[in-house]
């Protein structure tokens, strides 16, 4: 027994020794991964730039403000995808963002029994793990047909209302924004019921005490506690809907022209790179990886500002 005590504090101080060792190397590990991370994003931005070069040398920033991609001649610019790109990617926020949150909101109270509750919830996700080709071609078969109706509806009673003033002639702007909607609802819906069920439940016991009915506690407490959340939720789908490919180049129309209507066929950068990547040459491919490049910044641009609004809400 004393020789057992009189070794104890001996082991109790080589265990010691040998968890600050693994502490340690657990932190540079976690730093390596992390530095890892950063130095493959520059190395991808570095490549682009480099296969872009030739464009940016060529063009300029006037490659951001020429409508005309004509790989006969040498001209290129991107405003059209630039501008199809983003009104896609907002017009299926517009949608999907009260649909989403509406059903985060239904799935994180007790609006509905935990079993039906838990059902919902992997169909929801279950959205994420279609392949995005397989929405393309549902969307040509079944949601274009149903798109060109409507939009024949409204281009008749509504034409005079710019969005509406171009008959549908088939896939176009309004068909890829609803694809999208549909692709970023299990992100919306999925993160923002995390974020819903994280708030504490002690806020809402408070509200309803203080006399606030069930809904007054949704929609004027518990929300904003989440909005954080649901703010990175938004940000996060936007940045899938602008690099979103293969279904919004089977819905879009793939036409390099700037219309305001809804209905009219646009073009994304990813529905560019897409379609032409393969049988181009010379300084078109400089050309599409400039596109590429402009891509990456406007993804990059969108989690910039997700972080900056995510900080600012935390600080209020």
């Amino acid at each position: 027994m004393t020789t057992n005590s009189q070794n104890l504090p001996s082991a109790i101080k080589q265990r010691s020794e040998l968890d600050k060792f693994l502490d340690r190397s657990f932190v540079w590990l976690t730093r390596i991964f992390a530095l890892a991370i950063a130095g493959t994003l520059l190395w991808i931005t570095l490549q682009v730039a480099i296969g872009a070069w030739p464009a940016i040398r060529e063009f300029g920033l006037g490659f951001l403000a020429k409508s005309s991609w004509n790989p006969v001649n040498n001209e290129y610019g991107v405003l059209p995808q630039v501008y199809g790109t983003l009104v896609s990617s907002f017009l299926g926020l517009l949608l999907a963002v009260p649909i989403g949150v509406g059903t985060a909101v239904l799935l994180s109270e007790d609006f509905l029994p935990s079993k039906v509750r838990i059902v919902l919830v992997f169909l929801v996700e279950l959205l994420a793990a279609i392949p995005s080709v397989v929405y393309g071609v549902w969307g040509i078969f079944v949601l274009v047909p149903m798109i060109t109706n409507l939009g024949k509806w409204l281009n008749a009673y509504l034409g005079k209302v710019p969005f509406f003033s171009t008959p549908p002639t088939g896939p176009g702007m309004l068909s890829a924004g609803v694809i999208l909607a549909i692709m970023t609802l299990p992100i919306i819906t999925a993160i923002s019921r995390e974020a819903l069920i994280s708030v504490p439940p002690s806020l809402r016991q408070a509200s309803l005490g203080l006399g606030a009915t069930r809904w007054e506690t949704i929609f004027l407490v518990i929300i904003p506690a989440a909005f954080s959340g649901i703010v990175s939720a938004v940000m996060l789908a936007l940045g899938r809907a602008m690099g979103e490919t293969m279904a919004v180049t089977m819905l879009i129309g793939n036409s390099n022209n700037i219309s305001i209507s809804l209905l009219a066929p646009a073009n994304t950068i990813s529905s560019l790179l897409a379609n032409q990547f393969s049988e181009a040459s010379g300084l078109q491919i400089a050309a599409l990886m400039y596109a590429a490049l402009v891509l990456f910044f406007l993804t990059l641009v969108v989690n910039i500002l997700a972080e900056f609004i995510v900080i600012r809400v935390k600080r209020i």
